[in-house]
């Protein structure tokens, strides 16, 4: 295998390209908007700084702005049809049996207060309260790689009981005001539904201390391993009557031969090593199915610690656990690529509909660069290559295939 080969300057970008553009061709329509969506997703690969209208127009070599405007606004299609294509794109280039599904938020700084959903709430990009928007997300991540699925706009309270600010943003009549949990538990389901699979749902605390979301994996069989905070109540039906307590508890009643060193996967740095042990929380469920209190430590500041509750088939491992809970961060990655590089962050539409068609307009460009990274891995790993030199020549300091 040549350098060119595994490291993509072989792959026709612009073929590929084209095969995208055909696939999701059908979500939007007549051949205008069809022209349009395609303008706007190559000025999402090029080099311009902001992925707005006018910059957008600009690459496209348009005098102004319009079309790609008309297209975030009043062309007729579907941001949902075309969220079912990405899906089943991702599905086709990055499936696979050990995949994982995170949830998660992230939010979009704003100024004035027209911008659908737009409030002063927390933001975890700014790591405080910002006037912003805020969106739930779906990542799917697999061994051959990751990409955001799907996308909603949280509509704070205000917002969704103040008619004429919805009428002015085009809230659609049926959008009424949900928790970020609730969005999650009906974004997950309709991904299932639509033929997503995975091996296990990742999410952070926010989530993963709502029981509904939790009770409908379990009703659906779908193993998980969810965050959860240090105080998350806990109750046990012993033979001494009914014991309260809480994750933070249970770690203090932890023995250190119950602590074991695994990897939480790849960082910038190397392995992120951690501290791992978990309980069986003995509470009923399903039958083949189990429930564990997971626990993680930092292997140089002990008190830093993270739960997590899990639901998995009998027999799991600890290593298989904590393997799960190590791949929410894929999600972050896919947040940061997404703003950094696809301007996921600069949607000027200031409707529902805007805001929606924008994030899945990105959504398909990342799913697209996903698709060929994983395209290219495929290719790399199904080449069988001749050992380097002589094995009989080695010597015992001589790196083996084996340990590579």
């Amino acid at each position: 295998m040549t350098v060119a080969d595994w490291a993509g300057t072989l792959v026709d970008w612009r073929a590929a390209l084209d095969d995208l553009k055909a696939y999701i061709g059908p979500a939007l329509g007549r051949a205008e908007t069809r022209a349009s969506g395609g303008a706007f997703i190559d000025g999402l690969f090029s080099g311009t700084e902001r992925k707005t209208g006018w910059m957008l127009a600009e690459v496209a070599g348009l005098d102004r702005p319009f079309r790609i405007q008309s297209l975030l606004g009043r062309s007729a299609w579907s941001a949902d049809a075309l969220r079912e294509l990405v899906q089943d794109y991702v599905m086709a280039g990055l499936g696979d049996r050990g995949s994982v599904i995170v949830v998660d938020e992230t939010g979009f700084l704003k100024k004035g207060t027209h911008s659908v959903g737009v409030a002063r709430q927390y933001s975890g990009t700014a790591g405080r309260v910002e006037n912003c928007q805020v969106g739930v997300f779906l990542g799917y991540a697999s061994r051959y790689g990751h990409t955001l699925i799907d996308r909603r706009l949280y509509l704070p309270k205000a917002w969704a009981e103040d008619g004429k600010r919805r009428r002015k943003a085009n809230v659609p009549e049926n959008v009424a005001f949900a928790t970020k949990p609730t969005m999650a538990r009906e974004m997950i389901a309709a991904a299932f539904d639509a033929g997503v699979s995975c091996a296990w749902v990742l999410a952070d605390a926010l989530y993963g201390s709502d029981y509904q979301l939790r009770r409908m994996l379990e009703d659906r069989g779908q193993p998980y391993v969810l965050a959860v905070r240090s105080n998350q109540h806990l109750r046990f039906l012993t033979e001494e009557g009914l014991v309260q307590t809480d994750p933070g508890c249970l770690a203090g009643e932890l023995e250190e031969s119950d602590w074991h060193a695994l990897s939480a996967g790849e960082g910038a740095k190397g392995p992120r090593l951690y501290h791992w042990a978990c309980l069986p929380l003995n509470w009923t469920t399903h039958d083949g199915f189990t429930r564990w209190l997971l626990f993680r430590r930092n292997l140089k500041n002990p008190d830093d610690l993270a739960y997590y509750f899990a639901y998995a088939r009998e027999g799991i491992s600890l290593e298989e656990l904590a393997g799960a809970a190590g791949l929410r961060w894929t999600i972050e990655e896919c947040f940061l690529r997404a703003k950094d590089d696809l301007g996921l962050d600069h949607c000027e539409a200031r409707s529902w509909q805007g805001w929606h068609r924008h994030m899945t307009l990105v959504m398909a460009a990342a799913a697209f660069l996903a698709k060929v990274a994983a395209d290219q891995r495929r290719a790399a790993w199904s080449r069988v290559e001749p050992e380097i030199g002589n094995p009989r020549k080695r010597d015992k300091t001589s790196p083996s295939q084996q340990a590579a």
